[in-house]
């Protein structure tokens, strides 16, 4: 069976759960800067696998689904940056 909507793929859901996360886990940083960006690139994720599975190409898609890794790189290096500056512990 086909997939039909982004909503139906496990990694859009699981990247919606991550950016509920992050936004959860930031809720009290008075560093709003920094929240901001890491929030804003944590929706980033689900956002282009969304935007690009909706473009119904596959080259559309894959172009998309790397955008939203690169987002996640993101996340991912501010969370290390985050552990450092004592705003979480054990990234």
């Amino acid at each position: 069976m086909a997939v039909k909507k982004f909503e139906e793929l496990l990694v859009w859901q699981k990247s919606q759960d991550f950016a509920v996360s992050i936004y959860k886990d930031f809720s009290t940083l008075k560093d709003y800067s920094f929240k901001d960006q890491i929030t804003r690139a944590s929706v980033s994720i689900s956002n282009n696998i969304a935007e690009g599975f909706d473009r119904r190409t596959n080259p559309d898609f894959i172009r998309f689904l790397y955008i939203a890794i690169s987002s996640n790189s993101e996340v991912r290096s501010m969370l290390y940056l985050s552990e450092r500056l004592g705003y979480l512990s054990s990234v």
